[in-house]
């Protein structure tokens, strides 16, 4: 099985590395000029609850790819698609499957205009992880789950060899093929931008938030709101789903916070459009209560206006 693995930042070097330290495939990893000598220099180093390793990894640049990959898994940030598209074509031939791993939902219908819809599969990662200065991927909690699935429900080889190759880890990645993938990508991202919303417009952490006396209400809100949005575009969240994350939403002792987070206090970019704006995007599109939608949107796009700036 040969795996292209777009970047060899937290979520490739973790799932992608696991699947080199085990042997399970052939992986490639398509990186830029700075990362590629660190890579050869270092080797892919993780560091992580479910074991540290470091191996030697083949890593290229896009212009070196000679052949078409049977997986090519996309690591990218949604705001860097349309690059992260034309680095990946030489990777993508008439059986390749693409595996994204991208936070949101609008990146399946470019991929699907591009590629066509037979080529891409839904996917979604869990896992808190960033890339280190010094080339160290860190794992920052024990999640290591990779969700993937045909979009339109089927179980097909290409998941099962897939979800196959990742069982050989022995328990480092849990893999999870599943016949309803956009169904679990909805949750995710209801989930995920009710946490980004909240913590990065209160520069908190869901504790900190929550032991304010009206955080947990208004994070709570937005999830109620978001859940509205989601069953309005026909997924509906499950009872256990909303249950399981009131409480975790509303926990004084989290330390839980969104990577969106951690871009900010970086000064980095952030998603912002493709996940708090197109949740906005949609509450609009169906009539719903929209405020806290657009309060942590429009604190985004100001942030984003001041990073433009060079005023942070």
């Amino acid at each position: 099985m040969h795996v292209v693995c777009l970047g060899a930042g937290g979520i490739g070097g973790y799932f992608a590395g696991r699947l080199v330290e085990a042997g399970a495939a052939d992986v490639t990893f398509l990186v830029r000029p700075g990362r590629k000598a660190q890579l050869e220099k270092d080797g892919l180093r993780v560091e992580s609850v479910h074991g540290d390793f470091t191996v030697k990894v083949d890593a290229k640049l896009a212009d070196e790819l000679q052949s078409p990959a049977d997986y090519v898994l996309l690591t990218c940030k949604a705001y860097d698609l349309d690059s992260a598209i034309e680095t990946i074509r030489p990777a993508v031939g008439p059986n390749t499957a693409i595996v994204p791993l991208l936070n949101g939902m609008s990146h399946l219908d470019r991929l699907n205009e591009v590629f066509g819809k037979e080529r891409v599969l839904g996917g979604m990662a869990q896992i808190a992880i960033t890339l280190q200065p010094d080339g160290l991927v860190k794992h920052l909690n024990d999640w290591n789950t990779i969700t993937f699935g045909e979009q339109d429900g089927a179980m097909t080889a290409r998941v099962e060899a897939l979800k196959a190759a990742f069982d050989k880890t022995g328990g480092k990645v849990n893999a999870v093929a599943v016949p309803d993938i956009i169904q679990k990508m909805w949750e995710k991202i209801v989930m995920l931008s009710t946490l980004a919303s909240m913590t990065t417009l209160m520069r908190a952490n869901i504790g900190e938030i929550a032991r304010t006396p009206d955080g947990a209400g208004l994070t709570l809100a937005l999830l109620e709101q978001n859940a509205k949005i989601a069953a309005a575009e026909g997924y509906p969240m499950p009872a256990a789903f909303m249950e399981r994350f009131r409480g975790v939403l509303s926990d004084t002792a989290s330390q839980m916070e969104a990577s969106m987070l951690r871009d900010i206090e970086r000064k980095g970019p952030v998603e912002a459009d493709h996940i708090v704006g197109f949740m906005l995007d949609k509450a609009r599109a169906h009539g719903l209560d929209d405020t806290l939608h657009r309060i942590c949107f429009t604190h985004l796009k100001a942030y984003e206006e001041r990073r433009a700036a060079g005023r942070l």
